[in-house]
């Protein structure tokens, strides 16, 4: 059976400036802005959240299926998937675009420009959720915005139970989609800024709308999670990281946990701690899907963090 993880799968380019941006953009001249930066460091990384969890998930050893839609330029991905065992039937190639991508340029003070394509993604709704077999779990990630509004109501009229993961792709919903996004879910993942955007736009207090789902998982960085589920609000702490080198997909790692979790039906103590640790194990790594544990590591290095045997 599988976990069929709708979203984007995306190129990241990713650039280093070995200057401050603020050195080279005038404030008085920002009306004519027209700078370049020269950029001697270039690294380009697989991303997009459907790739991301669903990598994440197969180091579980989780049974993850993308479905998402990519461009022309999507061999080298196609190819990688396949190579780490991630199915690719439900990754429709849309004929003269471009597959997602995000140019990032950063400065020695971390600041970022960055410019996004989103391409293929935009044709999401090509891709029919009753097209996929053995599912019966899924999670509607960030994509294309019609798309990601399909995929919902289908998945709800198949019954087939969903997490909710606007992410990025939040701002694109006004309060009333974003509400019969969590009727139809069943769970919904965001974090604490996305919850804020969740509250403002719906105008429904927090503990109000984790009502509408059997789950409502909020990450908050370092200080771990917390999840409301049955009335009840469980605070999961942040799991160590062994280095802290990039960010970039931990909340991915984390909703691959919570998936993980999901499928096997575990109390949400446990599928939290475990969502924790995903990121954990991330954090340590450069970019969304470079990091590496077997399933036995994963096993040791939750019962090293909680004291309790993963299974």
């Amino acid at each position: 059976m599988h976990t069929l993880i709708c979203g984007s799968l995306a190129y990241d380019t990713i650039m280093v400036f070995k200057d401050r941006f603020k050195r080279h953009i005038l404030p008085e001249q920002i009306h004519i802005l027209n700078v370049a930066f020269l950029v001697p460091d270039m690294r380009r990384e697989y991303g997009g959240c459907a790739g991301n969890i669903a990598y994440s998930l197969r180091l579980l050893e989780g049974a993850p299926l993308a479905m998402a839609a990519v461009g022309d330029d999507a061999g080298p991905y196609l190819t990688r998937m396949r190579q780490l065992g991630l199915p690719v039937q439900h990754v429709r190639q849309v004929p003269e675009t471009f597959t997602a991508q995000a140019f990032i340029t950063t400065d020695l003070d971390d600041n970022q420009i960055t410019a996004f394509h989103p391409g293929a993604m935009n044709f999401s709704h090509l891709n029919r959720i009753g097209d996929a077999r053995d599912v019966t779990l899924g999670i509607v990630a960030p994509d294309g915005r019609d798309g990601m509004l399909q995929h919902a109501r289908q998945f709800g009229a198949l019954g087939i139970p969903f997490v909710f993961d606007p992410g990025q792709g939040l701002p694109m919903f006004d309060g009333a989609e974003l509400l019969e996004f969590l009727r139809l879910a069943d769970y919904c993942a965001v974090n604490d800024y996305e919850a804020k955007l969740l509250v403002e736009r719906t105008g429904r207090p927090l503990a109000e709308l984790a009502r509408e789902v059997r789950a409502l998982a909020v990450t908050l960085g370092a200080s771990g999670s917390r999840i409301h589920a049955d009335g009840q609000v469980i605070d999961i702490p942040a799991v160590p990281a062994q280095q802290i080198v990039d960010p970039t997909g931990c909340g991915d790692a984390y909703r691959a946990g919570l998936l993980y979790g999901i499928a096997r039906g575990w109390d949400w103590e446990k599928t939290g701690r475990l969502a924790a640790l995903m990121g954990s194990i991330k954090i340590a790594w450069r970019g969304g899907q470079n990091h590496r544990a077997t399933r036995a590591e994963i096993a040791q290095a939750y019962r090293a963090a909680w004291g309790e045997a993963l299974d």
